[in-house]
């Protein structure tokens, strides 16, 4: 069993990266294996809307000179995903946002392939907008027909320089509760 998460941060370690960790943590703990890929730094274009994935049905976006292709391997291989993403402009980051477009395409191109894994969306914010975040990630994977896990509050972590989200203990204990329910999900759907 395992977890693959994408954190769609400009900061590598970051609090976006702090908040997965501690999910991760508990996931450890239930024997779950973890991978987290950090897309600071790496280019990802957005989706053109070209159905070239509902013509060729390979599990592949057609453009292939990025690492969404690596990235949508990785989530079919896993028994569930993580995006995370801080908050931008009360919404998920450009990178998250072209990497759920093109990913969510070519999964519905080839028969819902993310269907039933478990999906969780983690968002670290300063102040405001991080439900805004969070719904966008959650719609991914609704729409992708995956499952959703609660938590002790919604999937927040607030801070604004790195490892200020530590000093958030209710932010910290729902990422832990949260590693806790994916992991209870992921044993009962194996």
């Amino acid at each position: 069993m395992k977890v693959v998460a994408f954190n769609g941060s400009a900061r590598k370690g970051g609090n976006t990266s702090i908040l997965v960790q501690r999910v991760f943590a508990e996931l450890k703990a239930e024997g779950i294996g973890t991978e987290l890929i950090e897309l600071a730094g790496v280019p990802i274009r957005g989706c053109t809307a070209c159905y070239g994935c509902f013509r060729n049905k390979d599990r592949h976006c057609v453009m292939n000179d990025d690492v969404v292709n690596d990235a949508i391997d990785r989530m079919a291989a896993s028994d569930g995903i993580i995006m995370a993403s801080p908050t931008y402009f009360a919404d998920i980051t450009s990178e998250t946002k072209a990497l759920i477009d093109r990913s969510g395409m070519v999964a519905r191109a080839n028969d819902f392939m993310f269907r039933r894994k478990v999906g969780a969306g983690v968002i670290a914010v300063r102040r405001a907008g991080a439900i805004h975040a969070f719904d966008s990630i959650n719609h991914f994977f609704l729409i992708g027909e995956m499952i959703v896990p609660g938590s002790s509050y919604w999937n927040i972590g607030i801070g604004r320089e790195i490892g200020d989200v530590e000093e958030d203990a209710e932010g910290l204990a729902t990422m832990e509760t949260l590693g806790k329910n994916m992991a209870w999900l992921i044993k009962k759907l194996a």
